[in-house]
C-alpha cells in the first residue's frame, strides 16, 4: 500500500508545485469574453474614483481578495505573515489555506496566526467541508475561527482534489446537511468556497439553502489542482488519472452568473483565472462582491512583503484606471458597462 504523505509535507509540496511547475487548467475563466464600453469622455477625475467597500462590518479599500492559500509548514507561515502585513497595508480581504494541519497538530497554528502582524483586516478561517462526515463538527470550525481571530470561515469544496489525492476523503454523503448545521451554530458567517472548479446552479441553490453567508465560485480557468495533484502523484496510474482532468469544471465567468441566477441575493467571491485588476472589475460587473487571486501574491510574497504591495497597489490602480476609462465613478456604475456573450 502506498505510504501517505503527512498534511504538512502535502503542503509543502502545493507551494512547490504552484511557484515552480505549469499548474493551470486547459479552459479559461471565461472573463475575455467580455470587455467595457470604452468611455474618451468620462466626465470624472481618477482620483476621486471610489474602488471602496463594506463587508462583514469591516471597510475595504478595494474589492480584492487574497485567496487562500497556505499554512502548516515554516515558509508557508513566511509567507502567510508577509501577505498579511501587505493586505493590513493596502486595506483588502484575505484567507488562510486550510487549517486542518493545526486543529490535528497544535504546534502548527502559529503559521496561519497573522493577526500579530494585521490586526485590522477581514480575515477568513478555512476547513475542508468534507471533514464534517470525517469527525469534524462545530467545535472544530470555532477553534479554526478562533486560532486566527477571523470574522468568516471558509468551508472548502473539493470533490475533484479529494478523489485525485492517494487515500483522499470521498465520502460526501449527506454533507449539505451538516454545513446547515455548521451556518446555523457558528458566530460568524460561513462562506462556501470552491477550490477551482466552478459552481453550478444546483450547487448554489443547495449551498443558499444550507444558509451560506457567501460563495467563492473559485471556477475554472485558474490553477488547476487536478495538475497539482498529477504532480504529486505517487505512480503512474494515479499520474495519468489526475491528468484526464486538466480541463474539467465550470469557468469563473459562467460560475458567477448561475450563483447570480439562482441565488440573486448572496454575496459572491470571483477566484479561478484571475490575471489582475481588470478582471477583477469584469468579475464586480458580473455581480461578484469580491474578486480573488492567488498566484500573482504567492509569487509576489515569495520575494517579500514589499512585492506583495506592490502587486496589491499595482492590482487597486487597474480596477481604478478601468471604472475612469468606462465612465464608472463607483463600483456599483461597473455592470452598466459590461458588453460580452450574456450577462445572464
Amino acid at each position: 500500500m502506498t505510504k501517505v504523505a503527512p498534511i504538512d509535507q502535502r503542503k509543502a509540496d502545493h507551494i512547490k508545485i504552484n511557484l515552480e511547475q505549469d499548474v493551470r487548467s486547459a479552459l479559461t475563466s471565461g472573463l475575455e469574453q467580455y470587455h467595457f464600453t470604452h468611455e474618451a469622455l468620462p466626465e470624472l477625475d481618477l482620483n476621486r474614483i471610489d474602488t471602496s467597500l463594506s463587508l462583514f462590518g469591516k471597510r475595504l479599500a478595494s474589492p480584492t481578495l487574497v485567496s487562500s492559500m497556505t499554512g502548516g509548514t515554516s515558509e508557508a507561515e513566511t509567507i502567510n505573515l508577509r501577505l498579511a502585513e501587505a493586505v493590513q497595508e493596502c486595506k483588502v480581504a484575505m484567507g488562510v489555506g486550510s487549517q486542518r494541519t493545526a486543529i490535528e497538530h497544535p504546534e502548527q497554528a502559529k503559521t496561519f496566526q497573522v493577526r500579530r502582524v494585521a490586526p485590522d483586516i477581514l480575515l477568513f478561517a478555512n476547513l475542508g467541508a468534507v471533514q464534517l462526515n470525517y469527525g469534524y463538527g462545530i467545535d472544530q470550525c470555532r477553534k479554526a475561527v478562533d486560532m486566527i481571530q477571523a470574522d468568516a470561515l471558509y468551508l472548502h469544496l473539493n470533490p475533484m482534489q479529494e478523489a485525485l489525492q492517494d487515500a483522499g476523503d470521498t465520502n460526501w454523503v449527506g454533507l449539505a446537511k451538516k454545513i446547515e448545521e455548521i451556518c446555523k451554530k457558528i458566530e460568524v458567517p460561513v462562506i462556501a468556497k470552491e477550490v477551482g472548479w466552478g459552481i453550478s446552479e444546483r450547487t448554489a441553490k443547495l449551498l443558499a439553502d444550507c444558509g451560506v453567508s457567501a460563495i467563492d465560485v473559485a471556477g475554472a480557468g485558474g490553477t488547476s489542482w487536478s495538475q497539482v495533484e498529477m504532480h504529486r502523484a505517487p505512480d503512474e496510474f494515479s499520474r495519468q488519472l489526475a491528468a484526464t482532468f486538466v480541463g474539467w469544471g465550470i469557468p469563473t465567468a459562467e460560475s458567477i452568473l448561475n450563483v447570480n441566477k439562482t441565488a440573486p441575493d448572496m454575496a459572491i467571491f470571483a477566484s479561478g483565472g484571475i490575471k489582475d485588476g481588470l478582471d477583477i472589475a469584469k468579475c464586480i460587473a458580473l455581480g461578484a462582491t469580491l474578486g480573488g487571486m492567488a498566484g500573482q501574491f504567492l509569487k509576489a510574497a515569495a520575494v517579500s512583503t514589499e512585492k506583495a504591495v506592490e502587486m496589491m497597489k499595482l492590482t487597486k490602480r487597474q480596477i481604478e484606471v478601468t471604472m475612469f476609462a468606462c465612465g464608472a465613478e463607483k463600483l456599483e456604475g461597473l455592470a452598466l458597462r459590461l458588453q460580452g456573450v450574456s450577462k445572464g
